[in-house]
């Protein structure tokens, strides 16, 4: 499995590539956002793990430029910056996760196979968390072997969640998906869904509220 390195500091790139080579992945690194996005126009990588202090556009620009030009692959902010703003704007623009420097090379290899299983999973068209299968093709939850019912809006919560799962999902972005042409939706109305989708998945999902900064849907602790 494949994946791109986006760092330009030769000792934190150095470590990346070691672990992350220990951990059976293959590895290509660049040290720009411009390079980044030749390697992503010519290669499949399984996962991009981009710094944000890189020379001339930042790891949030490469992160904004891939998503407007419909690019899903999965990114791993990695920061020095990690306060509450900085999260969300990465959120909100399109990055899967976030990770402090300085980290544990473990825990970069565990988040970045969490990612790439995750994208995996969707790619599949169905996502199971524990008791729970969300079928992303065929518009389907089912909770053990019963087929729950769910409005529009509440899929789309759902589905928003469940792409994600174990991150955080701001509320503008679930904002966004809900949305229509028509019809403005407010956060108030988010937080309405929210709770009724809550409702119905009952203990077989853990749907966490994250003050200022979104949601984050988890799998169900065994009794």
């Amino acid at each position: 499995m494949r994946l791109l390195i986006v760092e330009d500091d030769d000792i934190v790139a150095d470590a990346i590539v070691r672990g992350l080579s220990a951990a059976q992945y293959s590895v290509h690194r660049v040290t720009s956002a411009e390079a980044a996005l030749r390697a992503i126009a010519a290669e499949e990588f399984a996962l991009a793990v981009v710094d944000v202090g890189l020379p001339g556009a930042d790891g949030l620009s490469l992160v904004r430029r891939l998503r407007t030009a419909g690019k899903t692959i999965p990114t791993l902010i990695l920061t020095a910056r990690c306060t509450l703003a900085d999260k969300v704007k990465a959120l909100d623009l399109g990055a899967d996760d976030f990770l402090g420097k300085p980290f544990e090379a473990a825990e970069l290899a565990a988040r970045c196979r969490a990612l790439v299983r995750r994208a995996n999973g969707a790619l599949d068209g169905v996502i199971r968390l524990n008791r729970m299968s969300v079928d992303l093709h065929g518009k389907r939850l089912r909770i053990d072997d019963a087929e729950v019912e769910l409005t529009a809006r509440e899929w789309l919560v759902l589905e928003c969640l469940v792409r994600r799962t174990g991150l955080i999902v701001s509320k503008e972005r679930l904002q966004q998906a809900l949305a229509n042409p028509e019809q403005d939706i407010t956060p108030n109305a988010v937080e309405v869904h929210v709770s009724r989708l809550r409702s119905k998945l009952g203990n077989a999902a853990i749907i966490r509220s994250l003050r200022g900064l979104g949601y984050r849907i988890e799998e169900a602790k065994s009794p």
